[in-house]
């Protein structure tokens, strides 16, 4: 079996963007009442329609076999509006990936975004994760690390501000996938720039905290190839011997998709990285849609890189799907249909 760590529903039916819209719109009491009032005018035909031309077809040509689905990564939004704004948004879109996943049984299974806002609390965080795992099976849930959407302001991973949520994801035994939203600044690209430098800002802040090792079960997925971490593992290796950080107690709790668009790039990230800390992921129909003119594969079809670099089978099978049954023990109950 070959299990996509990382897959966003960027396909959306039009209902959902028209109902953001009318969100983000609204400037009063009442207006903000009657959206809450109202769910996306979206039916089944439409998600079957929207899913079937293109993640699960994308699946058939690739030879994929199931994806772990969530919420777009760049509506998240978390720094638009304020917390209930973030509240009412997060639970459609998570019951909408819910939706979905039983509409394809054994193809997808559900990890949920959260309701992050800046200078909030956990709270409501804590809560949507809960009623997301326990009332609706999902398997983990996505962690902005800065909700401000670029300014950085907010506490780091290593800071007890994270603990209710840490605590949370250990009794319910899911892990989470660091992955910020939008950019909130002009001058930085939000899937160029944004996403790959919180990736090894996220990396930095557990090395440095170290406060991955002082959590018996908590685990962390770093998207993109970890960001810069592993094509310059030198330094920071260097600076964890200078520094006295854990680089070993840090890593046993981090693990790193595949979501790299050339050979090189997985090269590296798998002579660099323990074979036991790599998820297959392809982030398809996300940042990267196009063709390579040089091999006539999509960008993102990252199985064939993973083929072309792994010659041994048993530790191609972790990859693909041994890992990721051990990250996310609770994809177990979305596995018979597959």
């Amino acid at each position: 079996m070959i299990i996509d760590c990382h897959g966003h529903f960027t396909t959306t039916p039009p209902g959902v963007a028209a109902w953001r819209e009318a969100q983000l719109a609204a400037d009063t009491a009442e207006a903000v009442a009657a959206v809450a009032a109202r769910e996306y005018d979206v039916t089944d035909d439409e998600l079957i329609e929207a899913v079937s031309g293109a993640q699960l077809a994308q699946q058939r040509e690739r030879g994929t076999d199931l994806t772990i689905f969530s919420p777009r990564a760049s509506w998240m939004g978390h720094h638009i509006g304020d917390a209930d704004t973030s509240r009412e948004w997060t639970r459609r879109q998570n019951d909408l990936v819910h939706r979905v996943c039983t509409l394809f049984p054994g193809k997808f299974a559900p990890v949920a975004q959260l309701p992050q806002s800046p200078g909030a609390g956990l709270r409501a965080s804590v809560d949507e994760l809960r009623r997301c795992v326990e009332e609706l099976g999902f398997i983990g849930c996505n962690v902005n690390p800065d909700p401000t959407g670029g300014s950085w302001s907010g506490p780091a991973l290593g800071d007890d501000y994270w603990t209710p949520l840490w605590d949370e994801m250990e009794r319910l035994d899911v892990p989470g996938m660091v992955h910020v939203s939008t950019s909130a600044l002009a001058a930085v690209h939000t899937t160029g720039a944004y996403y790959l430098a919180a990736d090894t800002t996220a990396f930095m802040q557990a090395l440095t905290s170290g406060f991955l090792a002082r959590r018996e079960s908590l685990r962390l997925i770093l998207p993109h190839g970890g960001g810069a971490a592993p094509y310059h593992w030198g330094r920071f290796q260097g600076m964890a011997q200078d520094n006295g950080w854990d680089v070993e107690g840090t890593l046993s709790h981090l693990w790193f998709d595949t979501c790299v668009y050339h050979q090189p790039g997985i090269d590296l990230l798998l002579e660099v990285v323990p074979t036991s800390q790599i998820l297959f992921g392809s982030e398809m129909i996300g940042a990267v849609r196009g063709v390579n003119p040089a091999t006539g594969r999509h960008w993102d079809d990252t199985k064939t890189y993973i083929e072309a670099a792994v010659a041994d089978l048993r530790a191609r099978a972790e990859i693909f799907e041994g890992n990721a049954r051990r990250v996310y023990p609770r994809l177990e109950a979305w596995l018979p249909a597959a």
